[in-house]
């Protein structure tokens, strides 16, 4: 179960996820709190149990008792809530319907913001019989509030075979240029869109022959726009907006950068490794877990002075940016495919349930 199906890292993975396990071993099925997102087409059968308001209130407990009913007429094996608000209704809902396995999840660093979420997390956590994480910096978080070692199991985010597959670019060649980019959803100022445009202009004022380039659309577009005229970048940027076709964005660029301050594992590292663009992100959360710092990308500190520095070392050597490419790619193909990834699931679920 899955909060929504709206385009994101967490519902991605989550409908990538779900048709994998479909065609394997188990028989599966699919809840949502609100059936709505562009995913739905992916999983048109897709039942929604809408907590109908505040998931702490009466009618969200009314509700799940229906879908604890829900899950005893199927004869549910194994319950799996997929990212907090699923962990919320799912999990006491399956304790309630007698559920042999219960099993959470948590997939982001930072998005706890207040004391109540915390602690009805960790309540959630107490109930069920594992935890999955897609980090271990996502796994230390929960061991340092208390939740025992022995519950959370890290399994990383899954990349399906075209990720690898070469796509065209979306963005025609232009003979000399470099293009530099950063892909992320315009309506989280961790994901730190500004410092992009601060490094993009240090940049700009440094080599003539590079493009920038911003994918992702949101509340802060308008500002972020206004943002980038305020530093002088002119043409010398392009806001892409909201893309379908995250791979051929990715074929025309030669750098991604990621200046976030928080990351779990990041699904835009692991794309763009698939796709030989080598990487400058911060050294937080799961990063370090995916990037080998001097191998495959860069690794820095939330510091523009580094970014800056770590770019333009890529710049500078589009002989070691093909390195870095390929040894990315090569490494995200030995430990990411789908393949390997649905395999982890289900030893997961088979040894819960044996």
């Amino acid at each position: 179960m899955a909060n929504t199906l709206e385009r994101g890292g967490t519902e991605r993975q989550f409908v990538t996820l779900a048709k994998a396990l479909t065609s394997g071993a188990f028989e599966v099925g699919l809840g949502c709190l609100e059936r709505r997102g562009e995913f739905l087409e992916s999983l048109p059968n897709v039942k929604e149990f809408s907590p109908g308001g505040n998931l702490f209130m009466l009618r969200s407990h009314r509700q799940r008792v229906v879908l604890a009913r829900h899950l005893r007429d199927l004869g549910v094996a194994v319950a799996h809530a997929f990212d907090f608000y699923a962990n919320l209704m799912l999990i006491p809902a399956a304790r309630l319907a007698r559920v042999p396995v219960v099993i959470g999840s948590h997939r982001q660093l930072g998005d706890l913001q207040t004391a109540m979420k915390f602690r009805a997390q960790n309540v959630m956590f107490q109930l069920c019989d594992r935890v999955l994480c897609n980090s271990r910096a996502a796994a230390r978080c929960l061991r340092e509030a208390g939740v025992p070692d022995r519950k959370l199991v890290v399994i990383p985010n899954a990349l399906p075979e075209e990720a690898f597959a070469g796509a065209t670019p979306a963005l025609p060649e232009i003979p000399g240029v470099v293009r530099v980019g950063m892909i992320a959803r315009m309506n989280d100022s961790a994901k730190n869109h500004r410092m992009f445009l601060r490094i993009a202009a240090r940049l700009a004022a440094k080599f003539d022959a590079v493009e920038f380039v911003l994918v992702g659309d949101g509340p802060l577009r308008p500002e972020l726009q206004a943002f980038a005229v305020e530093l002088g970048l002119g043409d010398r940027i392009r806001f892409l907006g909201d893309r379908h076709d995250i791979p051929a964005v990715l074929a025309s660029l030669n750098v991604t950068v990621l200046p976030s301050s928080s990351e779990s594992l990041s699904n835009v590292i692991l794309e763009s490794m698939a796709a030989g663009v080598p990487v400058v992100a911060t050294n937080v959360g799961g990063n370090p877990e995916i990037i080998q710092d001097g191998e495959t990308g860069f690794l820095v500190g939330l510091d523009e002075d580094l970014f800056v520095k770590g770019v333009e070392r890529l710049l500078l050597k589009p002989d070691l940016r093909r390195q870095f490419g390929e040894r990315a790619k090569a490494y995200a193909g030995a430990n990411y495919l789908l393949a390997r990834i649905r395999d982890q699931y289900e030893q997961l679920y088979q040894s819960l349930l044996a």
